[in-house]
């Protein structure tokens, strides 16, 4: 053990006397920091966007900028439906409806923020009106930002929604389908932090018996979310920030603070007995689990970390809140926690609710483990057979998600009883086409006409191509329609002109992707850029795709590195990527089956769009990585402080999976049971998150920890701690390990060259 450097170790034992010699200084500091959180994050969630889909720079986004400053009718972001009031039979072409209506946009145009309004009574445009005459469509664009405009249409709302003489008005469109989101997620994220808090401390209490046990990590749970509130507060000031972050601040930091304490709290019931007192029993414990805890931050925290290589604010805004979160209640996990156990001591143990439903508790030291030290050896025995049929059971669930297919999120996101969705609905069965689903072109420059018809007669040629309304007139399947009219004259201003085309498919479907692919590899004679739903989902594949390579290589690199200094093994780290990226596939998997292809879909109450958005598969991936991976820094961490005492490969490896194998579960259980309630929200994309998560964390827990982990292990053997004698050395400089000489064991920890030459 000489090659160890005392460093590392002297400094936790000096962070230790630290946090033990002024416990009650370190309580009233935290209880400062949550006064002082809570103040600066009230009201964070008003703060927060909808959005954060569209990639900045792209050629849509650069283009849809340039529209909606000069041609604002040409993107409406605002929809009122109008309907005769009361259900009546009286169609929108009655003049005293007409009338009514013409004075309702007359009023909407001159509403400040608002521009571009175009009405079917004003222009008599097919596409404004429903089949069947029983609708008509007022279409608007709400100018700024988008929590400007959120905050316009919030201003203006009440003022149309509802009743209007003999109008029964509705409101839709995408600053009306974001502002419903918004509104939704924050209802239900009340709702889901009351189930979630109540329930959680009955499981904790459950898994500690002691009530008093099972308060602390709630406190740690408070303090990291309530920070992290403030820190997204601080963000907003500065940049976008997406508020579906606020659920990833929830559920993480619930999540973590449980994790965290579940695994210091049981070292220090552990380490009780046998210490001098409190004050010792929390230094071992530091040395330990502290050191654990610490290094299962930074693998989370660098999983999370890699979204913010993605240029969308939704994936970045993830980051901000899970860096936050994860720092935070590891930092509190580290001081607060180990000051109140001082405090406690055997206290901790107090208020035990077991002896209610049982005459004698065992001994907190004493834990039932023994089933999992079983199970373990069970699993090693037939380790060839657990790790085939788990692998391939794994692999089978998984296997839905080859059909997968990238969408975007639109108003299917809301629930149905929404009024977004119902008004975009009804557009979708009843309106012969959508007024914002097209497909636009900015022409940039003067081409003559001549070359503008050209161009549109060669667009309207392509396959998928209803129409192509353009400044030199209309045109469908390669010819002219429509000669121009004082209509078109609408789509110039100055040096922009912009054609508008129509497909056959949906605006997000595949069909209508490979359409923006065809239009941009034609090459006219001017510069023309393509915009639309369908181009910002191009952009957004293009953009996300790009960077995958970056992201995956950043999280597996950092993985590697991280887990070697732990493990001080080169196999190990390899082996905990592959099963840990292999645990998400059941993931991905429900995904696909249930949210992308609907089934379930009546029992989940959410309607399924035929696609996933684009982003949330690299946030599921970076969130649940970092938290499989933070169960496996629990159980690899235990593995290798036994090996350090005895050398035995497969003792240490079912005195591992006994040690934590409970502590594990009871973890991810909680965790599942915070994230359920997330993904009980009626937003369909919170929900998926939430469930998808939720599933990915109680499949790692139920079988790649206690089924696969061992069964590998047991088939790799001791070379599974082989490292040639450099790395070795630059391990043992850091000292990131739980060796012998941190905890409390009586084993001498055996010579580590001598262990290596087994191999």
């Amino acid at each position: 053990m000489s090659d160890v450097d005392p460093e590392p170790a002297g400094r936790i034992r000096g962070w230790s006397r630290a946090v033990t010699a002024w416990p009650w200084a370190t309580l009233l500091l935290a209880l400062a920091f949550v006064a002082f959180a809570a103040i600066a994050g009230r009201g964070a969630a008003d703060h927060l966007s909808s959005g954060g889909w569209v990639t900045p720079g792209a050629e849509s986004t650069r283009a849809e900028a340039t529209l909606d400053e000069h041609f604002p009718a040409a993107r409406p972001n605002l929809l009122l439906m109008v309907r005769p009031r009361g259900g009546s039979a009286a169609s929108v072409d009655d003049p005293r409806i007409a009338a009514q209506a013409r004075e309702l946009s007359q009023h909407l145009a001159s509403e400040k923020s608002v521009s571009g309004v175009i009405s079917y009574w004003d222009t008599h445009l097919a596409g404004l009106r429903a089949k069947n005459g029983s609708e008509a469509l007022i279409t608007a664009q709400v100018r700024g930002s988008e929590s400007q405009a959120d905050k316009v249409l919030e201003r203006i709302a009440p003022a149309y929604r509802g009743v209007h003489g003999d109008l029964d008005v509705s409101l839709g469109g995408a600053v009306a389908v974001r502002s419903e989101i918004q509104k939704t997620i924050k209802d239900d994220l009340l709702r889901a932090e009351l189930i979630a808090l109540p329930v959680t401390l009955v499981l904790l209490v459950a898994v500690f018996g002691s009530a008093v046990a099972a308060l602390l990590p709630l406190g740690i749970g408070v303090i990291a979310i309530l920070g992290t509130n403030a820190v997204l507060r601080g963000i907003t000031s500065f940049t976008d920030v997406s508020i579906f972050a606020q659920n990833l601040t929830t559920a993480l930091g619930l999540g973590l603070a449980v994790d965290y304490s579940l695994f210091v709290v049981r070292r220090f019931r552990e380490e009780l007995p046998a210490a001098g007192g409190p004050r010792e029993a929390v230094a071992v414990t530091l040395r330990t689990a502290g050191r654990t805890v610490l290094f299962s931050a930074l693998t989370v925290a660098v999983s999370l970390s890699a979204m913010l290589i993605f240029p969308q604010y939704f994936l970045r805004s993830f980051a901000y809140a899970g860096i936050a979160v994860v720092l935070l209640a590891a930092v509190a996990a580290l001081t607060v926690l180990p000051a109140a156990l001082t405090l406690l001591g055997h206290r901790v143990n107090a208020l035990n609710l077991r002896r209610l439903v049982r005459r004698r508790a065992p001994r907190p030291d004493r834990e039932s483990d023994a089933g999992w030290a079983r199970l373990a050896h069970l699993v090693m025995r037939g380790a060839p057979l657990f790790a085939i049929a788990t692998t391939a059971g794994l692999v089978i669930l998984g296997a839905p998600f080859l059909r997968v297919q990238f969408g975007s999120v639109d108003y299917r996101a809301l629930p149905t009883s929404a009024e977004a969705h119902q008004v975009h609905q009804q557009i979708r069965d009843g309106f012969p086409a959508s007024p914002s689903g097209g497909i636009e072109i900015l022409v940039r420059g003067t081409p003559r006409p001549s070359a503008i018809a050209s161009y549109a007669k060669e667009v309207s040629g392509l396959p998928g191509v209803v129409q192509v309304d353009s400044p030199a007139g209309e045109f469908a399947a390669g010819a002219q329609s429509r000669v121009p009219g004082p209509g078109e004259a609408a789509q110039t201003a100055g040096p922009l002109s912009y054609i508008t085309v129509q497909p056959t498919g949906e605006a997000v479907d595949s069909s209508s992707q490979d359409l923006v692919r065809q239009v941009r590899a034609l090459h006219p004679p001017f510069k023309a850029e393509v915009a639309g739903s369908s181009a910002q989902l191009v952009d957004t594949e293009d953009a996300i795709g790009s960077r995958l390579p970056l992201a995956g290589g950043m999280i597996a690199l950092t993985t590697l590195v991280l887990i070697f200094l732990l493990t001080g093994s080169v196999l190990i780290p390899l082996q905990a990527v592959v099963l840990n990226a292999l645990s998400l596939s059941a993931m991905f998997g429900a995904v696909v089956w249930v949210f992308q292809e609907g089934h379930l879909s009546g029992l989940l109450n959410f309607t399924a769009t035929g696609s996933i958005e684009t982003t949330e598969p690299v946030l599921m991936f970076c969130v649940a990585f970092g938290l499989s991976m933070d169960y496996g820094v629990f159980l690899l961490s235990r593995i290798k402080e036994q090996y350090d005492l005895t050398g035995d490969h497969r003792g240490s490896v079912a005195f591992g999976v006994r040690r934590t194998g409970g502590v594990i579960t009871a973890a991810a259980a909680i965790l599942a049971v915070v994230l359920v309630a997330i993904g009980s929200s009626r937003v369909a994309n919170v929900k998926m998150i939430g469930l998808g998560i939720a599933l990915a964390v109680v499949m790692d827990a139920m079988f790649v920890r206690v089924l696969l982990v061992p069964s590998v292990l047991r088939l790799t053997g001791e070379a599974s701690w082989w490292a040639p004698g450099p790395l070795r050395r630059l391990q043992a400089r850091f000292a990131l390990r739980d060796g012998a000489e941190q905890g409390s064991g009586k084993l001498p920890a055996p010579d580590a060259d001598r262990r290596q030459s087994l191999v």
